[in-house]
């Protein structure tokens, strides 16, 4: 499935309003995305948060059948990062902290998580997350600073 039957149609329009109707979805978002299957559910641009569903294979559980918690970071990782392509100019993951509340169990087929803007502050994107289950049960929460990269710079 290509990414663009991944992503919401408000994650779209925002991205084709942001980069012009010739810009390729497929090339902002990255590849560990699609090999993670994720989706963004919905894209608010009133409040600048985005939700995303990941989902929670036995794959990605360690010996004691629980979501690794590094997999949980990718998934917020995956969802800050096009949050943040769609809020700032270009800009990097600079720091992340991630506080796990509850293990992912194999009863969870999915983890949504949450992102948000809380402050843009340059060279600074400061952004915010949560990781639930389906139903509203904390997982994780998270903080990530981005950095901006100058006009100009390359990667």
């Amino acid at each position: 499935m290509s990414t663009e039957k991944r992503v919401s149609p408000a994650f779209e329009h925002a991205f084709q309003a942001q980069f012009g109707p010739d810009a390729k979805l497929n090339d902002f978002i990255p590849p560990i995305f699609r090999e993670m299957k994720g989706e963004i559910l919905d894209y608010d641009p009133d409040t600048q948060t985005l939700i995303a569903r990941f989902p929670a294979e036995s794959r990605y559980h360690n010996p004691y059948q629980v979501m690794q918690g590094g997999i949980i970071a990718a998934a917020i990782d995956n969802t800050l990062g096009p949050l943040s392509v769609l809020v700032a100019p270009p800009n990097l993951t600079r720091e992340m902290t991630v506080k796990y509340k509850k293990t992912v169990t194999k009863e969870f087929k999915n983890v949504i998580v949450r992102g948000w803007v809380e402050s843009i502050e340059p060279p600074y994107l400061l952004l915010a997350a949560r990781v639930e289950s389906e139903d509203g049960q904390l997982f994780a929460r998270a903080k990530a600073r981005h950095f901006i990269l100058p006009e100009g710079s390359s990667v």
